[in-house]
């Protein structure tokens, strides 16, 4: 395992370049490009994975201020409002929070998923779904041992296109939502989470706002 040069110049740019591509601080992107010699991809990863723990650090915090954020898309016929929550008004009030949360809702309105988490995915939904990938797996003609396997990385694209958090934002592929609130909760120092929203597309009925598992999906 190499041991990371401490003393090695990292240029100017390629700072620049890192906070632009992930949002995080001047001193965590030198550090981390120091930490992956120069390589801007590795510096990401270590980023990434820096965002992730500190979130799962502080998501035990009560995040009870926050806004309600909206986006109006396609000349009117769409629009999304989204409750994203933190843990002081101050947070909420900034710039980087605001835009996190109309950039949520631009994606609910372009993607529209059903749910904010998995864990709010019904048994009954659930059960229903891997029974109909079983049996497209068993009418193709797979073997039985291999059927589960095939049920299992179905559901997991189910849950990466039906659920907030597993979809891949619109605006970078590379990072789920998950991941994208993740890297706020480490900029911003508070935990960040996303409680409910509802998507209304003109004409077409909806089932309400996603907001936990006793809430209706955001459409049928």
């Amino acid at each position: 395992m190499s041991t990371p040069n401490t003393a090695m110049e990292i240029p100017a740019k390629l700072v620049k370049e890192l906070r632009e591509r992930t949002g995080a601080g001047f001193s965590d992107c030198r550090a981390a490009l120091v930490e992956a010699n120069g390589n801007i991809e590795k510096a990401i990863e270590i980023l990434r994975k820096k965002g992730q723990a500190a979130a799962a650090k502080k998501a035990q915090r009560e995040a009870s201020e926050g806004l309600v954020g909206s986006y109006i898309h396609a000349g009117g016929k769409i629009g999304v409002i989204v409750e994203l929550n933190c843990e002081s008004d101050f947070v909420a009030r900034t710039e980087a929070f605001q835009q996190l949360s109309h950039d949520i809702a631009m994606h609910i309105a372009a993607l529209d998923p059903r749910y904010v988490r998995r864990e709010e995915v019904t048994p009954d939904m659930l059960e229903k779904e891997r029974e109909i990938y079983r049996a497209q797996a068993l009418a193709s003609g797979k073997p039985p041992q291999v059927v589960e396997k095939i049920v299992a990385g179905k559901m997991e694209k189910f849950y990466e296109e039906n659920c907030l958090y597993e979809q891949h934002y619109i605006k970078d592929e590379s990072i789920t939502i998950g991941e994208m609130i993740s890297q706020a909760v480490a900029k911003l120092g508070e935990n960040i989470s996303i409680r409910r929203f509802v998507r209304f597309k003109v004409g077409e009925v909806s089932g309400g706002p996603s907001a936990g598992p006793e809430a209706a999906p955001a459409k049928p």
